[in-house]
């Protein structure tokens, strides 16, 4: 016989111990990670590369011309890119890895090299084809905003990652 006062109460406290395990398990999310991550490898270049076209198409307008008039375009790509990375932001509601994917890969590590090494720069744009797209990308590259766009889709990604660890805890 026992002398500690709980002894007689064993069976209930296994009962509670398997009641956590159970509590414990999180559910898979397999498939928001693959489609967050889809859509931040996807949607994260396309965005980047319309809002550098309709940039340097307001630029070229703008400043080649000293026009105030507006080219319709231009506006309409900067917008489309704005709302793709909006969308890209918006799918860390789903998981974290796209939008720091995308911003990792496609903002943050081409503006760090663009700064730290300028012909790595050169070199990233020239494996693009010459078009409006890539003179915009090498204005975008060079002027830091796709190193500002990179750091705001992974700290997007980041306080996504973090509310939902709140949410769950």
């Amino acid at each position: 016989m026992s002398t500690h006062r709980y002894a007689d109460y064993e069976d209930d406290y296994e009962d509670y111990e398997d009641n956590t395990d159970v509590r414990d398990e999180r559910p898979r999310r397999g498939a928001a990670h693959v489609v967050s991550a889809l859509g931040g490898l996807v949607l994260t270049p396309v965005a980047l590369g319309l809002l550098s076209w309709g940039g340097l198409r307001q630029q070229q307008l703008i400043q080649a011309t000293l026009s105030t008039n507006r080219d319709a375009l231009g506006i309409a790509l900067l917008a489309g890119g704005a709302i793709l990375l909006l969308v890209v932001a918006a799918l860390g509601a789903l998981s974290a890895v796209g939008p720091i994917l995308g911003g990792l890969i496609y903002g943050v590590l081409p503006g760090v090299a663009a700064m730290a090494v300028p012909e790595w720069g050169f070199r990233l744009v020239n494996l693009m084809p010459k078009s409006d797209i890539a003179y915009g990308v090498m204005d975008f590259l060079f002027i830091g905003a796709l190193l500002g766009v990179g750091f705001l889709l992974v700290g997007s990604g980041l306080a996504n990652a973090l509310v939902r660890r709140r949410r769950e805890s």
